[in-house]
């Protein structure tokens, strides 16, 4: 299973040749999958030109012829300037002198690649509007499995995750306690004191007398 599926009813020659650039990349090997998606791009070109074309050879050429035949709108210039962006990486890569081994780019052209192949389905033969809603799904191109989620559902679910507030400490504050109980004062014996008092004074009366006498 891979990301270019839907192109297998419209073009299974074109789809043999953008599978084969999936394939070269799951191997890792980068610079030869950018040569291929170059090389769907410019079969692409000669299918939308098709009769079109007359002394046109090169790629560049009939890109050149492409550019003046069509229309003025968005998609029809999106579609022209994926093709002229997958030119470009893979006559770079086609002629660089050392192996670049660059996966981010040739995710870049695989991505290129993807979308022209939908503009070239809806809207030079007339496939379904509905693969417009399609993104390129790079987790089906690393494991070969379709992953659950749309890329939207893992941009809002990973907004989600950035946007939560820290948890503070979530203990609750122990009052503190003394466990020491403190020692009760000694109740005080008042009639004691009172009879104490009294002796005394009576003592002092005692004393005074017999001194007089």
């Amino acid at each position: 299973m891979g990301n270019f599926d839907f192109l297998k009813k419209t073009d299974k020659n074109l789809f043999e040749i953008i599978n084969e650039a999936e394939n070269l990349y799951q191997n890792e090997f980068f610079d030869q999958c950018i040569v291929q998606t170059r090389k769907f791009a410019e079969n692409l070109c000669k299918n939308v030109l098709g009769l079109r074309r007359t002394t046109e050879i090169t790629f560049d050429s009939m890109l050149a012829t492409l550019k003046d035949k069509v229309g003025g709108s968005i998609e029809e210039k999106e579609f022209v300037d994926d093709l002229y962006f997958l030119k470009k990486y893979g006559n770079d890569s086609a002629h660089s002198f050392s192996v670049k081994k660059d996966g981010i780019e040739a995710l870049e052209c695989l991505k290129r690649a993807f979308e022209a192949a939908i503009n070239y389905c809806v809207y030079y033969k007339n496939e379904s509007e509905a693969i417009l809603k399609e993104n390129y799904d790079v987790e089906l191109l690393i494991t070969g499995k379709k992953s659950a989620k749309s890329l939207a559902e893992k941009y809002i679910e990973e907004k989600n995750k950035s946007s939560k507030p820290v948890k503070k400490n979530s203990k609750k504050q122990v009052k503190q306690f003394c466990s020491v109980k403190s020692k009760q004062a000694k109740k005080t014996n008042k009639p004691y004191l009172i009879m104490v008092g009294l002796s005394a004074i009576i003592s002092l009366f005692i004393l005074l007398f017999m001194f007089l006498i």
